[in-house]
């Protein structure tokens, strides 16, 4: 998988977690999944982040 495709599986599943976050404010989830879902949407935040500077360096 090329670095371009795998940033976008990577932003894609952020988005995703944003709406889950949403969907789970919504329904008065758990501050456990709350905090779960979050951790987990900054960390593919980081990893998106890692892969962009990896481009920046490469152009």
């Amino acid at each position: 998988m090329s670095v371009m495709a795998h940033l976008d599986v990577l932003q894609k599943k952020h988005d995703l977690l944003g709406k889950q976050i949403e969907q789970a404010y919504a329904h008065h989830a758990s501050d456990m999944e709350l905090h779960r879902l979050k951790k987990e949407k900054l960390r593919l935040k980081d990893e998106i982040q890692i892969f962009q500077f990896q481009l920046e360096d490469a152009a």
